[in-house]
């Protein structure tokens, strides 16, 4: 029986503290249907405001910054695939069963209408250097869950378990690029492939 895969210590990017009548949910569900639809940088403050119904300056009550305002998008996005791989990985036993259902998280979780999720995967910390610290801090807490289940993998010795782990994120990643809804392929069936010709490179003797 492999280990039991720890939830990572939640980050800290938060929004200040909020009225009981806040439209904070409002605020962040906009932003990150914007930062998705028209880039970080395409995003103004007075978009944000105007698709929540509110002046620009009132989102200053929640977020000194738009920086601040992604880095509290970012995060929710990590809790919630943190969320989706930890609940798919909880009952399987079998570490090749555990990645394959953490890549079906995955997937789901970037090729579907989630916004935060999209977010995490299309923002590059590089590119927002006022909370690109804080950014690099949440995609580091994300990818301790995966060095998690490549570390249980019965690989042979000399295999480098964290390039495995860097490779089968960045395609799982690019599907985002390529993957049609109306396609032959589901997103669980892409991270099956994937999983499936991983095991099989693996296992293939040298």
């Amino acid at each position: 029986m492999t280990a039991a895969l720890r939830k990572p210590a939640a980050g800290p990017a938060r929004p200040r503290a909020a009225h009981a009548d806040s439209r904070l949910p409002q605020i962040l569900d906009a932003a990150a249907r914007l930062f998705c639809a028209q880039g970080f940088q395409g995003t103004t403050v007075r978009d944000i405001a105007q698709a929540v119904g509110i002046l620009p300056g009132s989102l200053y009550c929640h977020f000194s910054t738009k920086e601040d305002l992604l880095a509290a998008v970012y995060t929710r996005g990590v809790d919630q695939i943190c969320q989706a791989v930890l609940a798919a990985v909880e009952r399987r036993n079998d570490p090749w069963d555990r990645l394959e259902a953490a890549c079906v998280a995955h997937l789901e979780a970037i090729l579907r209408d989630d916004d935060y999720a999209r977010v995490v995967v299309r923002v590059r910390p590089g590119e927002v250097s006022a909370v690109g610290e804080r950014l690099v801090h949440e995609r580091d807490r994300y990818e301790a869950l995966w060095a998690s289940l490549a570390d249980a993998l019965p690989l042979p010795r000399r295999a480098d378990r964290k390039a495995l782990r860097l490779m089968l994120l960045g395609a799982l990643n690019w599907a985002q690029n390529w993957y049609r809804p109306d396609g032959p392929s589901s997103p669980r069936s892409i991270a099956r492939q994937f999983t499936a010709l991983l095991r099989q490179g693996t296992e293939t003797p040298a």
